[in-house]
Formats: C-alpha cells, sequence, structure tokens
C-alpha cells in the first residue's frame, strides 16, 4: 500500500492549514533547526511556509551570514570527516582559494600540527571542544590557533564542527624574542664564578661588554647605543660602552639628576624609562649621535636600586613603541643582574703574588673548612662523655684556624701597600653556612679580599657547633638549611652565641616558612641576595644600616620578598 504523502510545516498550525486534504501526514517543526533535522532525516513531499516565519527566518540568516563574513576571525563548518563544507570570507582568504570540499589543514595551505596529535579533530568528533594551534611554512612562518567546537544534531550525534581561526604570528614571535631574551640573559649572569675569580677587572670588563655588544645588536636589533654605570659615592654615571655616539657626547660627564643631565640622567635620578619622540622639541634631550631623531632610555636596575642607564637612539621620528620599550626593559633587568654579578666579582685588584696565596686559599679553604665543621660537632658530643678525647680536638681546631689565620695574614700584607687603608673587615672573623659548594667558594674570595677571616659550613648542626666554640663576628646563613628550619636554624645560632650579628642569605626571593620574617621580628636587620655585593656584606658584617633603597629589600608579602 502506498504511502500517504507528507508535509513538513514550518510555522503555521497544522489543523489551520485550508484544503489539506484527508490522509495527507503533516509534521511541524518548531525552530529551523528542527526543521532542517527532519528533512535530513525524513522524505517530505512538501514544505508548506508560514510567511511570516519565512520573513524572519531569512532575516536572521542574512544577518547572521553578514556578521561572520565581516568577522576578522576566520570561521569555518566542518562536516565529521574534517571537510569543509561552508566558511566566511576571513577564512577564505586565508585559504587562498574556495577551501570547500577540502580538509581543514589542506585548506589553511597544507599546515602542519605545531603541538599536539596528528588528528587534532578526534576529540571533537567525540563531542569534546578542543584547541589546538598549526603552523604554515613560507617565506615568513604563520601561526594560528584554532577552536574547534562540536555541533550535535537532536539525537546527540556530532553532525558538525564549527572552527574558529586566528592569526597569532605576532604573538608567537613575540615569545620567541621574549625567550631570547631571558636566555641572553641567563648567559649574560651564567658566566663560571672560578674562571671569572681568576681573571683581572679589565679582562671581566671586556668580556661583559662583548657579549652586551652581541645580544643588543644581534637581538634588539639596536646599532646606536650607550650604556652607563652609576657610581654611587659620586653620582656620577661613567661610561662603560657606546657603539655610534658622538665622541663628545661618549665622554660627557652625567650626573644622576633629574635637570641639567639629558635625558640619562633624569632616567638615573628618577628609575623611569624615557621615550623621546622628537629629540628637536624635547627640552631634556642632549645630542648624542649623527642625526638622532628619537631616543630610548632605561634604568638599569637590580632590586630596585638603579645601577645604570642603557640608551638608544633612531634616526627616524617615534623610532620606538610600546613593544621597544616592554623589551628593552627585560633586557635591562638581565644587564643590571650580570653587572651587579661583575661588580661583586671585582673587588681590589691584587698584584700577581697575592693571586697567587688566593689561589693556594681557594684549594685549602673548604677542606680545612670541613675539618673544622667536623671536629666542632664532635667536640659537642665528646666534651662530657670523653674529656681526654676532646682536648686532643680542640688542639685540631686550634691549629686549623691557626693555619687559615697565617694564610690569611701573607693573602693581606702582599696584597696590600703599607700605604694604603686597612680593607673594612680586618680584624673580622666571618661564618658562612650555605649548602652551594660555589658559594661557600667565593664566600672566602670575596670576603677574604676584604680582609675578613672566613669559615665556610655546608649544615646547620656544623654551622651552630662551630659558633659554640668560635667567638664570630657575624654569621651569613642560608634561609633554608638542608637538616633544619630556616628560623630554628637563626635561634639555634643565637642560643650558641648571644650577641652575634646574623644576616640570611637567599638567591632566588622566595620564603615559603616566613624565616625572615620571624627572624626580623627578633632582631635580624640584614637579608643579603647572592651572589653577594661587596658594599652590602660590608654593611652586615659591621652592622651598618641598609642604604635606604635596599632597606625594603627585607620586607615580605605572603612569604614573597619584596
Amino acid at each position: 500500500m502506498d504511502q500517504p504523502p507528507r508535509i513538513l510545516l514550518f510555522g503555521p498550525n497544522p489543523d489551520r492549514v485550508p484544503g489539506r486534504p484527508d490522509g495527507v501526514a503533516a509534521e511541524r517543526a518548531e525552530t529551523p533547526a528542527a526543521a532542517a533535522d527532519l528533512l535530513r532525516s525524513g522524505t517530505f513531499d512538501a514544505v508548506l511556509v508560514d510567511p511570516a516565519a519565512a520573513a524572519k527566518v531569512l532575516g536572521d540568516l542574512a544577518r547572521g551570514e553578514m556578521v561572520l563574513s565581516h568577522l576578522d576571525k576566520g570561521v569555518a563548518v566542518l562536516d565529521p570527516a574534517g571537510v569543509v563544507v561552508w566558511a566566511n570570507a576571513a577564512f577564505q582568504a586565508w585559504s587562498g582559494a574556495d577551501p570547500v570540499g577540502r580538509t581543514l589543514l589542506t585548506a589553511l595551505g597544507s599546515a602542519t600540527i605545531a603541538v599536539g596529535d596528528s588528528d587534532p579533530l578526534e576529540p571533537a568528533r567525540r563531542g569534546k571542544p578542543i584547541a589546538f594551534r598549526v603552523k604554515r611554512a613560507g617565506e615568513h612562518d604563520e601561526y594560528i590557533d584554532l577552536s574547534v567546537s562540536p555541533v550535535p544534531d537532536r539525537s546527540g550525534q556530532v553532525a558538525h564542527l564549527v572552527v574558529v581561526t586566528r592569526n597569532v604570528t605576532a604573538e608567537v614571535e613575540q615569545q620567541k624574542k621574549l625567550d631570547a631574551l631571558h636566555q641572553a640573559g641567563r648567559d649574560l649572569a651564567g658566566l663560571d664564578l672560578d674562571l671569572l675569580a681568576e681573571m683581572n677587572l679589565p679582562t671581566r670588563v671586556e668580556l661583559l661588554k662583548q657579549n652586551l655588544r652581541r645580544y643588543i645588536h644581534d637581538l634588539l636589533k639596536y646599532d646606536i647605543i650607550e650604556l652607563r654605570l652609576l657610581d654611587r659615592r659620586t653620582t656620577e654615571l661613567k661610561p662603560l660602552l657606546e657603539d655610534g655616539m658622538l665622541p663628545e657626547a661618549a665622554v660627557r660627564v652625567l650626573y644622576a639628576q633629574p635637570t641639567g643631565n639629558g635625558v640619562t640622567g633624569y632616567v638615573a635620578a628618577t628609575g623611569q624609562s624615557y621615550l623621546c619622540n622628537d629629540t628637536a622639541h624635547d627640552p631634556l634631550y642632549l645630542e648624542g649621535a649623527v642625526g638622532a631623531r628619537s631616543s630610548m632610555t632605561v634604568p638599569l636596575k637590580f632590586h630596585d636600586e638603579v645601577v645604570g642607564t642603557l640608551n638608544v637612539e633612531s634616526p627616524r621620528v617615534g623610532g620606538f613603541g610600546p613593544d621597544d620599550l616592554q623589551f628593552t626593559e627585560l633586557f635591562s633587568k638581565e644587564v643590571a643582574a650580570a653587572l651587579h654579578t661583575l661588580d661583586l666579582l671585582s673587588a681590589q685588584q691584587v698584584c700577581t703574588a697575592a693571586q697567587s696565596i688566593e689561589a693556594v686559599n681557594r684549594e685549602i679553604a673548604l677542606p680545612v673548612d670541613e675539618l673544622m665543621g667536623t671536629t666542632a660537632l664532635l667536640l659537642r658530643k665528646l666534651t662530657e662523655t670523653d674529656p681526654d678525647s676532646a682536648v686532643h680536638l680542640r688542639k685540631i681546631l686550634a691549629a686549623a684556624k691557626a693555619v687559615k689565620a697565617s694564610i690569611q695574614k701573607v693573602g693581606c700584607e702582599m696584597a696590600t701597600p703599607d700605604t694604603a687603608p686597612d680593607p673594612p673587615l680586618t680584624g673580622k672573623r666571618v661564618l658562612v653556612f650555605d649548602p652551594d659548594e660555589r658559594t661557600r667558594r667565593q664566600a672566602h674570595l670575596l670576603l677574604g679580599r676584604l680582609g675578613a677571616c672566613v669559615e665556610t659550613t655546608g649544615t646547620a648542626g656544623e654551622a651552630v657547633a662551630l659558633l659554640t666554640d668560635v667567638a664570630y663576628d657575624a654569621v651569613l646563613m642560608d634561609i633554608k638549611p638542608p637538616d633544619m628550619g630556616g628560623y630554628e636554624c637563626f635561634r639555634r645560632l643565637k642560643a650558641a652565641r648571644p650577641g652575634v650579628r646574623i644576616a640570611m642569605t637567599t638567591g632566588f626571593g622566595y620564603d615559603s616558612a616566613h624565616s625572615i620574617v620571624k627572624a626580623k621580628a627578633e632582631g635580624m636587620t640584614h637579608v643579603l641576595f647572592k651572589p653577594f655585593r661587596q658594599d652590602q656584606v660590608v654593611k652586615a658584617v659591621l652592622g651598618e644600616p641598609m642604604s635606604p633603597s635596599l632597606s625594603g629589600i627585607i620586607a615580605l608579602h605572603n612569604g614573597k620578598l619584596t
């Protein structure tokens, strides 16, 4: 028997269709989506649409098509197999040809998956929204981020995939440049400390200048540059490095003052970057390079303290924008850290004979320290239970101290002329506790040059034992001992030698156990960042107040040093 005719009604009530013959089956769709599903899933002999409903649907479609066509993001509709069935103008522009009938990656110019699986659409076919990135290779690589959303039919099966694309090439290139800047910073500051310690000052400075030139030219693409260091005693900005500057500008005497010293003096005095968009109309600008029409100057800061300035110039008006400023400020932080490291290692130069004494001291310092630490621990245990052995241990401890003191005395005498003033820490005995062997070596080098007698240890237990038997003037302790908590170590050191000056040291700026906060509440006044800076070490050992710009270092917020 033949099936009765079927009609699809969209809009009108089936009971109100005039002249509908008996036996004609009618189905009604409430929405355009329902009508489309019915048409896909069934066979109809006719479709009857209410004019008002048709006008609304066609109007909505026209508006939707207009919006999608003018959207700056590419939009495409795929079938479950990943073949494009519709695309807006932006997506078609990416394709360069009609994308309909082609797979997604082919439509995007044979793009390859930048990150992720070889078939990134598989999760979307199972009903899970996904996002991934593709790369289009060419003269200049392009990167596109894609968001894919599954569209189910009335039965819940995925009928289509909607893809939204966004060009992220500029963001990817920016991130690559940021990564390169951070790597450059690591290279600048990651110089081998033991190797640098054996270089004389001019060699160290020249090495740093070579690296700075390479990164500024190759990475930032600046040709006209000037880098100055701030003399904290006189506030003079002393030239360190310049390329492309006028001879008179390169040797110009400038001070960290907001007026009368050009843009460089203003930046050093305020600690704020400065964009000079037009040198002809900027009252602060002093001529630096032939034909310069704009300049950019940023401060070099280490822990919020200005240590120098970096200035670049351009022959174009408005030659530097926000992105240039962002990258240059980021790089300036890495430069400041490298300059800081150089400053720490460039304590006063010594003669060749004195350097030989330093070399000997470097080789024997840590083994003798280990001997003293172990002896002090045994001494604590045997003082009451085995007095005879304790006597011998005390002789070993005294002999080890005498060896170190003799080498220190000879080194100071050979390094310092008779007419020169004594180093600032002459006669001071300092205990340095740090788990890192390289830090202990550098502590010997720096404090030894400053005139101090130094012992080091890698554990808190040995530090407490040494402090019990030796009258140290100051202790520099790491905030994270391997064998006890930082605050517990601080408390035991104070108990072992009341009145000793204790400074905590950190190389990473995070104190999750709040050891510094607790120790500060009990009178600790100094926090040192590694690698140690000479002037701050002197102040910590002598108990002198830190400079105002650095006094805020020991403030914390949620465990973060600020």
